[in-house]
């Protein structure tokens, strides 16, 4: 796994040991067709990386330019990879690292007046929360105007076209994999 571009293009990043069954990050080629879809540069934006893994996502977006990343994940290989990535990028003065489940995450960024441009959430597949992720977000009220959320699940797993006022405007397939992109009014 590498930092697909930006000011980190081509910096490793550690992944999960090969025994672990509870990671899953996320692809290079598939990080790389969502920062496509999404524009190359993030021009100081604010970003959530939910069930961080890794912190691919989030650290990749502040390689294409983002100000700042909020990492969550309460599974302790993943909080230590988010960590050790950070600082190997770098980036450890634009991380905050929230060691705690999404949705007691999700609560507490907008108890705090949290707002984000961008969202990313990847959950265990077999969680099937897609709905469930799209509602901790409204319900917390953390999505700027216009921001959009983008959802990794597994392609056996509906998403609505519609939710809480989001739209889906277009969903990519990889394989077993589904990227949907919410957009807020």
């Amino acid at each position: 796994m590498r930092i697909v571009a930006g000011t980190a293009k081509g910096r490793a990043l550690t992944g999960p040991k090969p025994t672990s069954t509870h990671i899953r990050p996320t692809a290079d080629r598939v990080r790389e067709t969502i920062f496509n879809m999404l524009g190359q540069f993030l021009d100081g934006q604010a970003v959530l990386d939910l069930y961080a893994g890794t912190g691919a996502l989030g650290l990749e977006a502040l390689s294409r330019g983002a100000g700042r990343a909020v990492l969550v994940d309460q599974d302790r290989e993943a909080q230590a990879l988010c960590r050790e990535n950070t600082d190997h990028l770098g980036f450890t003065s634009q991380v905050e690292l929230l060691a705690q489940p999404a949705s007691r995450a999700l609560e507490a960024l907008g108890r705090r007046g949290e707002r984000f441009e961008l969202i990313f959430a990847d959950p265990p597949y077999a969680a099937r929360v897609v709905e469930t992720v799209l509602d901790g977000v409204v319900g917390a009220g953390v999505l700027a105007p216009s921001g959009m959320v983008v959802v990794e699940h597994d392609k056996r797993e509906a998403a609505p076209e519609a939710h809480g006022g989001l739209t889906r405007e277009d969903q990519r397939r990889f394989g077993d994999t589904l990227v949907s992109f919410y957009r807020a009014p």
